[in-house]
């Protein structure tokens, strides 16, 4: 999942083409880095200590999230240990969302709260 700029712009009829919806609430988010494609294994465990850990393969990764698919769904704002299966990277997690890709693959996308190591 994308790292968002915290700033909100309110859209305004000289700033946004008036398809743009004309809610004067709805935010304008921008992705702040870029994604790194990456294939690496690592193990999902929640916080939850009744769920087993479940392994799933990254998509790609940045020093504030990642993309990985898994063959179990997560729940949206589940908190989770990340641990890289080659090198030493770990991160403290959240889940932002959850897309069923086919029968038994979910593309999770994860925010990385406090991470140590590096991706390899």
């Amino acid at each position: 999942m994308p790292a968002y700029d915290s700033a909100v712009v309110v859209p305004t009829p000289d700033t946004h083409p008036p398809h743009f919806g004309g809610c004067p609430l709805q935010a304008i988010v921008r992705r702040l880095e870029e994604r790194i494609p990456l294939a690496v294994r690592v193990d999902l465990c929640s916080l939850d200590l009744r769920h087993r850990a479940d392994e799933a393969l990254t998509e790609n990764v940045s020093s504030h999230g990642a993309r990985v698919v898994s063959s179990n769904p997560w729940k949206l704002r589940d908190r989770l240990n990340l641990w890289c299966l080659r090198g030493h990277f770990r991160a403290r997690a959240r889940v932002v969302y959850c897309e069923p890709l086919g029968p038994a693959s979910f593309a999770i996308g994860l925010q990385l709260l406090a991470c140590a190591g590096e991706w390899k």
